[in-house]
C-alpha cells in the first residue's frame, strides 16, 4: 500500500512541479514587458527635459538638475530633485532591460535575485497565469520537475536511512 501511494505522491509533485517550472517563462515574459512598458513611460515624461538640457548643457541633463538645484527659488530645487528621480528611474530600468537580454536561466536568475522591487510586485499582483507550449516553458518545465523529483527522492532516501538507522538493535560485545 505505501508503494502505491508514494508512487501517487511522486506523480502529483511531478504534475506540480512541471506547472510551476512553465510558468517561468511566462512570468520573467511578463515581467520583462512592465520594464520595457516603464522604460517607454519614463522616457516620454523625462523628453522635455532631455530637449532643454540639449540645447542648453550639450545634453547634459546634470547640468539641467544642478542649475535647478543650485536656484535661490524652492520650487526649481524641488522640480530639480524630481527631474533627478525620472532620470534615476529611467537609467534603472535601462540597466534591468539589458540584464535581461540573455538566456531564459539567466533571465529568470536575474528576476529571482535582481529584480526590481516596485516590478516584481505588480507582475505577482497582475500575473495571468498561462500554460506556453513553447520549446523554452517545456525544457524548463521538465527541468524543474526533474530537480524537484531528485530533491524530494533524495529527501526520502535521507528520511528511509534515518528510520532504519535509529531502529536498529544496538550491537553489544560479544562475551569471550
Amino acid at each position: 500500500m505505501t508503494d502505491i501511494l508514494y508512487r501517487y505522491l511522486i506523480v502529483i509533485v511531478a504534475c506540480i512541479s512541471l506547472l510551476v517550472g512553465l510558468q517561468v517563462p511566462n512570468f520573467v515574459d511578463q515581467y520583462q514587458k512592465r520594464v520595457d512598458a516603464h522604460l517607454r513611460e519614463v522616457s516620454v515624461n523625462l523628453q522635455p527635459f532631455q530637449d532643454i538640457a540639449g540645447k542648453f548643457f550639450g545634453g547634459d541633463m546634470a547640468k539641467l538638475i544642478e542649475l535647478h538645484r543650485n536656484s535661490a527659488e524652492k520650487p526649481f530645487q524641488e522640480e530639480g530633485a524630481a527631474i533627478e528621480k525620472m532620470l534615476q528611474r529611467k537609467l534603472r530600468f535601462e540597466a534591468d532591460l539589458a540584464a535581461l537580454q540573455t538566456s531564459l536561466p539567466q533571465q529568470a536568475l536575474h528576476v529571482l535575485l535582481h529584480g526590481d522591487q516596485e516590478i516584481l510586485d505588480e507582475a505577482l499582483g497582475q500575473y495571468s497565469y498561462a500554460v506556453p507550449l513553447n520549446q523554452d516553458a517545456l525544457i524548463f518545465g521538465a527541468g524543474a520537475a526533474a530537480l524537484i523529483l531528485l530533491a524530494v527522492e533524495l529527501l526520502l532516501a535521507l528520511a528511509r536511512f534515518a528510520v532504519r538507522k535509529s531502529t536498529r538493535p544496538l550491537k553489544r560485545p560479544s562475551p569471550q
